[in-house]
């Protein structure tokens, strides 16, 4: 099984993760979603389903 998380730069310059993890087509969705709202660097990530990706944070 794969999970995906969606990583992206805010508006005040601050990486963030999702708090929680997607499928490909929701994370797909959410992806959209961000970079409607003006975010950056809006990326998918997969990990495995107990992993979180690093955002430098």
């Amino acid at each position: 099984m794969k999970s995906y998380w969606v990583t992206w730069t805010d508006a005040e310059g601050r990486k963030r993760v999702s708090v929680v993890s997607y499928n490909k087509s929701s994370a797909e969705d959410r992806k959209e979603q961000l970079e409607g709202e003006g975010c950056t660097d809006v990326e998918i990530v997969e990990t495995k389903p107990s992993e979180r990706p690093d955002v430098g944070a």
